[in-house]
């Protein structure tokens, strides 16, 4: 860790003070002028800046309340207790809580030994880190979503992380920048949050139960994207490099949550699209077949006929009139 950091973060700061001498509530101007505590990024972010860190005030409960920004906690030592939707959400050194604008929450009174950063982050500092890993992972779409998400959902991950020494190195860096203002701070970071997603995803197994969404969850999610998208050459054993499981721990876990098998789900995801070329239209069923990802024709047909009962051939003769497709 570092220590001059370390020193930097354990003084108290004027805030705390305050608190200290017997200010028993937040004070509300240091984070919003609204009426209501919504956290303003206009208050706490300099003109034209993406990114900024705050230490977590100590000596004080904060009341329930959101931000209009992406918030980011790290945790140096101690603990930092969260309460979203009515969950204690414990955070320890290492640990990395990601939030939307939408969650609302409240935070216990941290002590003197409890010691957070908070990143305060605009969505926009975000587009170099997501083009990072847009490619690299197909649970790169989930954690994206975490911070692109239109709809307003509140979405929040806790990554239990421990020390792990690459993303303590990078958390470190960008904090001290932030801290010192270095000279191209704000690019110089967000190349660095782009290695740290690029770490999270090495730990997605880290990701805490009592997130929004929890590591099951966001694999399922991923095994679904990725059979509807690559259907035609989908594979359990390149999908369990891509998550970085073993084939049997990645089959448990879609049959717990599916019920079906990865084989299964890939052959129901191609017979779908097969009928829906055979209703809309005029290719082969030879074609159609190799389309869906089967080069064995004979193969394809006794799939069919034992699906549907019937041929590809017969089922576009009895299906040609109809408007909507049987699937």
């Amino acid at each position: 860790m570092d220590e001059w950091l370390l020193g930097q973060m354990q003084k108290i700061t004027p805030e705390e003070q305050m608190y200290l001498d017997g200010d028993v509530s937040v004070i509300k101007d240091f984070y919003t002028r609204k009426e209501d505590f919504e956290a303003d990024s206009q208050v706490l972010l300099e003109q034209g800046k993406l990114i900024t860190v705050r230490q977590h005030a100590r000596f004080v409960e904060f009341p329930v309340h959101k931000h209009n920004y992406v918030e980011l906690v790290y945790v140096f030592a101690g603990e930092i207790t969260h309460y979203i939707d009515g969950k204690a959400l414990v955070t320890r050194p290492g640990d990395l809580l990601l939030m939307n604008q939408h969650v609302k929450h409240s935070v216990k009174r941290a002590q003197a030994g409890d010691i957070a950063i908070n990143f305060i982050i605009l969505p926009e500092f975000f587009d170099i880190p997501l083009q990072m890993i847009k490619k690299q992972n197909v649970l790169a779409d989930f954690l994206a979503g975490t911070f692109r998400r239109q709809v307003l959902v509140p979405q929040y991950l806790l990554f239990q992380l421990g020390r792990q020494l690459q993303i303590l190195n990078l958390m470190e860096n960008m904090i001290r920048s932030l801290i010192c203002r270095t000279e191209y701070e704000d690019v110089i970071n967000q190349y660095s949050m782009g290695l740290v997603f690029l770490y999270l995803i090495n730990h997605i197994d880290k990701l805490a139960e009592n997130s929004s969404q929890n590591y099951e969850g966001l694999v399922i999610q991923a095994v679904l994207k990725y059979i509807d998208t690559q259907y035609q050459t989908a594979s359990l054993n390149h999908l369990a490099e891509d998550l970085k499981q073993s084939q049997p721990v990645i089959s448990r876990m879609i049959k717990k949550n599916t019920g079906f098998t990865f084989q299964e789900l890939l052959m129901r995801k191609r017979f779908q699209k097969a009928v829906v070329l055979l209703m809309e239209t005029d290719l082969s069923v030879e074609e159609i077949a190799v389309n869906v990802g089967y080069e064995n024709r004979s193969y394809f047909y006794r799939q069919f006929k034992s699906r549907y009962g019937v041929t590809p051939k017969q089922y576009r003769v009895q299906h040609q009139n109809d408007k909507t497709v049987k699937i």
